[in-house]
């Protein structure tokens, strides 16, 4: 597991920031037969195939780590090439774990707010989904017409209890090749 990087917008390379305090680590696409498995269901559920698919991202947060609010759609003109697969459509992101309290994903954007008690400050800041073991997230970052959707902001909320342990899909308009 190495610390996580986003994406820079105006390179198109993997940079270190302050907005994700993770670790991570890249299972290759059909590395092994669960990964294999993994993808041919992400296929059926988003009924987009597998070559559309990026490598499976695999993220740990301990108490206090997060991920800021941000899209998962490219901002640069790099890695939204064709050749690249084209801008990422969905994102699949799968529960690991259960975490005890915090860590929670949250869709700030959206039109709806969790309260109440049981939520973190940062989930009640708009629409949140707890992360629990087995459990799997999955949102567009384009509209229909093929434009950003700006509802699809969201952010991973800090640990308070538990590690979070998750695994995330994104698939591309077009294959995707390269892990």
């Amino acid at each position: 597991m190495v610390k996580s990087s986003v994406v820079d917008n105006e390179s198109g390379k993997s940079v270190p920031s302050d907005i994700r305090t993770s670790t991570g680590s890249w299972l290759s696409k059909g590395e092994d037969d669960i990964v294999a498995r993994i993808e041919k269901r992400v296929a059926q559920v988003t009924m987009i195939p597998v070559e559309n698919q990026e490598g499976l991202q695999v993220l740990h947060y301990h108490d206090g780590e997060k991920y800021e609010p941000h899209y998962d759609y490219f901002h640069d003109p790099v890695n939204a090439r064709p050749e690249n697969g084209g801008q990422r459509v969905v994102t699949v992101l799968m529960y690991l774990t259960t975490v005890e309290e915090g860590g929670e994903t949250v869709l700030p954007h959206a039109d709806t707010k969790v309260s109440g008690e049981g939520w973190s400050e940062c989930a009640k800041r708009g629409l949140a989904v707890k992360a629990v073991r087995g459990d799997a997230l999955m949102f567009y970052s384009l509209k229909p017409d093929g434009s950003n959707d700006e509802s699809s902001l969201h952010g991973s909320c800090p640990t308070v209890k538990g590690d979070k342990w998750s695994a995330t899909k994104w698939i591309h308009v077009g294959p995707v090749g390269g892990h």
